[in-house]
């Protein structure tokens, strides 16, 4: 069972940051800077930088551009001759030489896949490529389709040899797909760019992917608000204060298309091939490595509310906020009395 999104993914509505995180609030101190800030857009996504120190100049951001830049040039399998596709067009045939980078991703990929038992797999990419979720022409597969699709996902057929930093598909027409975990590690990368300038005080935003470096100017956490899942980006049901902190959804209003009546969202559970049918309608991850944050959203909702709520609380790393299609929100342990819930549509549950 697989959900995964795809590096090349058009823009994901999954945060929306309060007018206090950008600087704007009016109970925000004087002596707040405005951000200097720069907007990219790169993995089909819009990423914004804003850093609240005094010394950001061009040059910083340049040299952040040049990082997203080599981050997609090795892990979008979309991006002809990349990393990750050489690996995918040598499937069957043979070990691909890639960058420590890369090989790290796609190892604490497949170790996610091991812990998960498969419900995150970063082998889904053939059957992402037959649903087409997000592309135009997208529809639903036959039966026949998908279960020859199926038989090309499996973590266990991705090898890594750690002395030539290789990476081996083992059965042609194998894919692998970090579109799950590679936004996280970029968002890594350019908190770790940032602290090594000597800025302590930023938000990256990578398409809904948040991360908030250090805390506010005056010292205050980040305001973070947390996406009604019901309605368009910039409509929150709640708010989050954080600091040092990744904040990362995943969900099924994200991206999805409708076929006689019915909907289908892009999170596919490689079981059955179709898309991961639970109660849930978004879960988002609150933790301290925005790479962790990103494979950890798409398996917990893949385990769904029960077990995805186990799973983290056995965890001492990671929160989770859970939204069903009742309308209720679930919060593990480490968020409660730390999330303000804003909407009335909505309701706490207190037990599962």
């Amino acid at each position: 069972m697989n959900p995964r999104r795809c590096l090349h993914l058009p823009l994901i509505a999954l945060l929306f940051l309060s007018l206090a995180l950008a600087g704007c609030s009016k109970d925000a101190p004087a002596s707040s800077p405005s951000p200097a800030s720069e907007t990219y857009y790169i993995f089909d996504t819009v990423i914004t930088v804003k850093v609240y120190d005094t010394g950001a100049t061009q040059q910083h951001f340049d040299e952040i551009k040049t990082i997203l830049q080599t981050i997609d040039k090795e892990m979008n399998r979309q991006l002809k001759d990349s990393e990750i596709d050489r690996v995918n067009r040598q499937a069957g045939k043979g070990g691909v030489q890639v960058s420590e980078e890369t090989f790290e991703v796609v190892r604490t990929a497949l170790e996610y896949a091991a812990l998960t038992n498969g419900k995150f797999d970063p082998t889904v990419g053939p059957l992402v490529d037959l649903w087409g979720i997000g592309h135009e022409g997208a529809a639903v597969p036959g039966q026949a389709q998908l279960e020859q699709t199926l038989k090309l996902i499996g973590y266990q057929d991705a090898q890594l040899d750690d002395h030539s930093l290789s990476i081996t598909l083992k059965r042609p027409g194998m894919s692998l797909d970090l579109g799950a975990i590679a936004k996280g590690y970029a968002a890594d990368a350019i908190a770790g760019y940032l602290r090594d300038q000597g800025f302590h005080h930023a938000i990256v935003d990578l398409g809904g992917n948040i991360l908030a470096m250090g805390a506010r100017p005056d010292g205050s956490g980040w305001r973070i608000g947390i996406q009604d899942p019901g309605e368009q980006r910039g409509n929150p049901l709640g708010m989050l204060e954080a600091t040092d902190k990744t904040i990362v959804t995943s969900g099924i209003y994200e991206r999805y298309f409708a076929q006689d009546g019915i909907v289908y969202h892009h999170i596919l559970d490689t079981r059955t091939g179709y898309p991961v049918d639970n109660n849930l309608l978004s879960i988002t991850i609150v933790t301290d490595v925005s790479m962790q944050a990103d494979a950890l959203s798409t398996s917990v909702f893949a385990l769904g509310l029960a077990d995805g709520m186990k799973f983290i609380e056995s965890r001492s790393d990671a929160d989770a906020i859970f939204i069903t299609k009742d309308k209720k929100v679930y919060l593990t342990k480490g968020l409660q009395g730390k999330f303000q819930l804003t909407h009335e549509d909505y309701r706490l549950a207190e037990d599962l």
